[in-house]
């Protein structure tokens, strides 16, 4: 088969794009894909770059770089979060909005991957700068926006509070009420129960449909947790409180704590409810204090990468202890760790369907938006729990009948079913 045309524009030492462009291309050639179909689904649809200034609190102009990316609308709307770094750049918005087709294609919600972001520090503006640079953001990007066109979610340094401001710019620019334009939103603005632990719930889930696969007892499971935001915190706290998993480490920004015993959650969470940030720093329980780097390769049952990208990687990878890494993040392992990972035998349940719950309860908001018709929580719950667990299952059959690691497995299935939609709608119109 003939080498997939590739995107210059996509081209970059970026390397969570690297990444996700590398597995694009393995699952291309697994498949044996169309050429043609394999060139579409390396490039995106539609992507917009927008410069945004504010007038701070204090009078002075401030400025901000601002992306807004689809890459398919194949099986449905575009969606995916905005997050707000310092960091975020043109190609992470890419990688990510890819990751987001893969993730909706490989739970079957009917979604395409969009992603957007903006090149700020939050922490550096008030709440009345912040509001005025969502609004100004979700009018430059209003164009592509639409409950049926691409629809943002919160991501990194975003929550409800963002999705309430940008769902209702949007509606005052179209002259009504849409809450289906956004998801993530307070619960009083058409958002959904459970959506705040939505990921880490699906996290919790992936992992013991793991461990049981294993024929693992979760009891008797340790579990070290990287990320102690929204993801690593519900993740956390659901496998220890539901399952009676031992957590022994977890960390963010400002520390790593870790006790073979098994963590104190309790008095971690007061100490983290009445901390500035909500971090870690300052807990003085019966802990030892290490580092990031030492958390990643303690000696676990369970990893659970929940922080950020590019966290396991050719450098560390052989030493990772853990015999089961659960991607609470999104891209936390580089395509050279993942090989690393995978030739020592460990086994990885991959971001696309480890962390698709956010955009699974996403969609059960986005249903009822459309409605007007909302669940109680333990619908959202058990509907979460069927669809994570029936995906997790048909990876689990895929890998073992071609003989595959589980992210493989899931690669091939999205992207088949990304393929088969790209060819079933056909490219050529039927008029003139």
């Amino acid at each position: 088969m003939a080498t997939p045309t590739r995107n210059p524009s996509l081209e970059t030492t970026n390397s969570m794009l690297a990444t996700t462009l590398a597995l694009f291309d393995t699952a291309f050639e697994r498949l044996q894909l169309d050429e043609g179909i394999a060139a579409i689904m390396r490039q995106t649809e539609v992507e917009m770059s927008v410069t945004l200034p504010i007038v701070g609190d204090d009078g002075r102009i401030m400025t901000f770089k601002g992306y807004r990316v689809r890459h398919s609308s194949a099986r449905g709307p575009g969606k995916g979060g905005i997050r707000y770094h310092p960091d975020v750049d043109i190609d992470e918005v890419r990688a990510l909005a890819m990751l987001m087709t893969l993730k909706c294609a490989g739970v079957n919600i009917p979604f395409g991957g969009a992603k957007g972001g903006i090149c700020v520090n939050p922490a550096q503006l008030s709440q009345h700068e912040l509001e005025r640079l969502t609004r100004r953001f979700a009018k430059m990007i209003a164009p592509i926006l639409g409950g049926k066109r691409d629809i943002p979610a919160p991501d990194m340094n975003t929550n409800e509070q963002t999705m309430a401001w940008f769902m209702d710019e949007i509606s005052s620019i179209q002259g009504s009420y849409s809450p289906e334009i956004t998801t993530g939103k307070p619960i009083i603005l058409g958002g959904s129960e459970g959506r705040g632990e939505a990921t880490g719930r699906g996290v919790a889930i992936a992992a013991v449909e793991l461990l049981r696969k294993l024929g693992r007892d979760p009891k008797e499971t340790r579990v070290v947790v990287q990320g102690y935001g929204n993801v690593g915190y519900n993740v956390t706290n659901i496998l220890a409180a539901e399952y009676g998993c031992k957590i022994i480490a977890i960390s963010d920004v400002s520390d790593a704590i870790y006790n073979p015993k098994g963590l104190d959650l309790a008095e971690i969470n007061a100490h983290v409810a009445h901390s500035p940030g909500r971090l870690l720093k300052g807990y003085a329980g019966d802990v030892d204090h290490i580092t990031n780097a030492e958390l990643l390769v303690l000696d676990t049952d369970v990893l659970i990468p929940a922080a950020i990208e590019n966290q396991i990687t050719g450098k560390n990878a052989d030493q990772i202890r853990a015999e089961i890494v659960v991607e609470g993040a999104n891209g936390p392992t580089t395509f050279e760790g993942d090989a690393i990972l995978r030739e020592r035998g460990i086994y990885a349940v991959p971001d696309i369907l480890a962390n698709a719950g956010g955009v699974i309860v996403s969609y059960f908001e986005w249903v009822q938006d459309l409605q007007f018709y909302f669940w109680d929580i333990d619908e959202v719950r058990t509907q979460l729990y069927k669809k994570i667990s029936r995906s997790f299952d048909q990876a689990w059959t895929v890998a073992a009948e071609r003989e595959l690691d589980l992210r493989s497995a899931v690669y091939l299935l999205a992207v088949q079913r990304v393929a088969d939609a790209i060819q079933k709608r056909g490219f050529v119109s039927s008029g003139n």
